[in-house]
């Protein structure tokens, strides 16, 4: 692999791997989850109200990594779609709580099969040790970029 200016290998970089990583796995997810009508932003919402509903729509959107200006067009789509359902008015403040729907259990159990086919067939040559070491490492490695000291010392 050609060196960058200062001499460093990119593929001998954690930083370059990680966004090569990333590339594909987006790639590979999305080409996966059109065959479900599906983005991956829209598939990590559909996970993440499976797990919390009545999230908000900035909760929504700081766990997706999208703009909350992105989530709200999200949701609306996600809602015409009738796969997520919010309150015409919040029941207090301004957030308005989104739950799935049927549908949308449906339709994220559908494409959840086929999206851990891909993270097995990316992390099918770790053990459980090794894919336990590798999740602390990018915990760690997130910690201290968002400055953040418990992540350094969660897993080990």
């Amino acid at each position: 692999m050609r060196q960058d200016s200062d001499g460093a290998d990119l593929g001998r970089l954690v930083g370059y791997q990680l966004k090569r990583v990333q590339a594909a796995l987006r790639s590979t997810m999305d080409a996966t989850l059109r065959r479900h009508d599906l983005t991956t932003p829209q598939y990590v919402c559909l996970e993440l109200l499976d797990q919390r509903p009545g999230l908000s729509n900035a909760e929504l959107a700081r766990g997706a990594f999208v703009t909350r200006q992105s989530m709200n067009v999200l949701l609306r789509n996600l809602e015409d779609a009738g796969l997520v359902e919010r309150p015409a008015s919040a029941p207090q403040g301004r957030a308005l709580p989104t739950t799935l729907t049927a549908q949308g259990r449906a339709r994220l159990a559908a494409a959840r099969g086929d999206v851990l086919e891909i993270e097995q067939r990316m992390t099918g040559h770790l053990d459980a040790e090794q894919a336990e070491l590798l999740l602390g490492h990018l915990e760690r490695m997130t910690g201290a970029l968002e400055d953040r000291p418990d992540a350094v010392h969660r897993r080990r």
